[in-house]
């Protein structure tokens, strides 16, 4: 059984090509005017790092080069390419790490809300041919851009960035309404203070990873019942696989899951299940929406068998669907195999649930998964295990084949047209 994505399921971007178009050539005449005049305040350290880093590496040479040469001879949905160079790409880059994205507020175009994968917007086509392909599997290059994602990401937690929220326009009534619950206030749902000008937020990265709060009543309650599994982020269903292979060819189109490569086997530590005791067992992955709240709570009342981390790629998108035009929402599959990650095993209390591994999937921009949790640590089911700061986010869920499930119909059969939400802490499934 398996189900695939509907298209910008997490509404990270708009669909309208148009729009997104619009953006981008904005953005592009923002740094060419910047240039022309002067008033560009030059390549951050780490972008001038990263051209250095480009240039002393041959081979990384000639796919930075080659992905715009190859791109050229491409039409894109738009009819042309916009990012042209890949010195043009380096100017993008230091545009956007100096600032936060943007609400966009309904009525503009089909708007998502804001354009949640600025960079992604900027690599887009240009990754989806063959040496953007080949360029952003690359380890020394994704370890490269870890350095400028820092930076953003250090941008994003400062206290200045907290001025942002105002400027573009996260506290106006049209966003925190659609941050909100229908029919409810944005205070109802999350920990914050409505009375201080920025509602209590520090940084854009603490409004971000906002807490969802716990007076009563309780705005996300936690499903009851030991045979009941709970989800564990507040995520759009993408895909419900059973009978998982060890190994699968997850390049192809329909991204099937390949066990060795999801759990990352060559480097299993030594408290960690096999990849090949979930053989023949259950995963299930969702896709958490840009406006929702970004924080993971375990499914299952249990103990930390063992947790880590696995940097990875950034900019990766499968090549079955190159290029993807809601990258990366139609290569989820495929990044939940080589993305940046981490692998969180829990020993349920139920022993008919066994150990199941909660996978944190990071995805484009600043891709941070941070841990709440650590090995040996008893949890609660709906106790947080971490969150993922900004950028783009999916999960999943894997099961031993003795675990048998009986899913939510949400989970099993996607509606393509109005995916629905499952809510954090709700039941995502029941022990048959």
């Amino acid at each position: 059984m398996a189900t695939d994505v509907v298209k910008q399921t997490g509404r990270w971007l708009p669909e309208d090509q148009v729009f997104l178009a619009r953006w981008l050539d904005d953005l592009i005449e923002q740094t060419e005017e910047e240039q022309r005049t002067g008033g560009a305040p030059g390549h951050a350290k780490v972008v001038k790092d990263f051209e250095k880093f480009v240039y002393d590496n041959p081979e990384v040479y000639v796919l930075f080069t080659d992905m715009f040469e190859q791109l050229s001879l491409k039409e894109t949905p738009t009819g042309y390419p916009q990012v042209k160079s890949f010195k043009q790409m380096l100017h993008l880059l230091d545009a956007i790490i100096r600032t936060t994205p943007e609400f966009i507020p309904p009525g503009s175009s089909n708007s998502a809300g804001l354009i949640g994968f600025p960079i992604n917007v900027i690599l887009n086509w240009a990754m989806g041919t063959q040496a953007g392909f080949a360029a952003f599997l690359n380890k020394d290059v994704n370890k490269q851009l870890k350095v400028v994602l820092n930076e953003w990401a250090k941008y994003l937690k400062s206290n200045k960035s907290k001025e942002e929220l105002k400027r573009r326009k996260w506290l106006t009534p049209e966003a925190l309404k659609a941050m909100a619950d229908p029919g409810k206030k944005f205070e109802d749902l999350f920990d914050c203070k409505p009375e201080d000008a920025y509602y209590g937020f520090t940084s854009w990265n603490d409004f971000f990873t906002r807490k969802i709060r716990k007076e009563a009543p309780d705005p996300r309650p936690v499903a009851d019942g030991d045979d009941v599994v709970v989800s564990a982020c507040e995520a759009f269903p993408y895909r419900l696989s059973e009978k998982v292979q060890l190994h699968r060819h997850f390049s192809i189109k329909g991204q099937p899951y390949s066990l060795a490569h999801l759990l990352d086997t060559a480097h299993r530590g030594a408290d960690e299940p096999k990849a090949e005791d979930y053989v023949d067992g259950t995963v299930y992955q969702g896709f958490l929406s840009a406006l929702a709240y970004h924080r993971w709570h375990s499914p299952v009342k249990g103990k930390i068998r063992a947790c880590r981390q696995i940097p990875g790629a950034y900019y990766a998108e499968a090549p079955s669907s190159l290029c993807d035009p809601a990258a990366p929402d139609i290569s989820q599959g495929y990044i939940s195999h080589v993305g940046t990650r981490v692998l969180i095993f829990i020993e349920a209390d139920n022993n008919k649930l066994g150990t199941l591994c909660f996978v944190a999937i990071g995805m484009a921009e600043v891709s941070s998964c941070v841990l709440s949790v650590k090995p040996g640590d008893t949890v609660r089911k709906g106790q947080e295990l971490g969150m993922f700061q900004y950028g783009g986010s999916s999960h999943c869920l894997v099961f031993g084949p003795s675990v048998k499930l009986n899913f939510v119909p949400e989970a099993k059969k996607i509606d393509r047209d109005h995916p629905r939400v499952i809510k954090v802490n709700a039941k995502l499934a029941t022990l048959r």
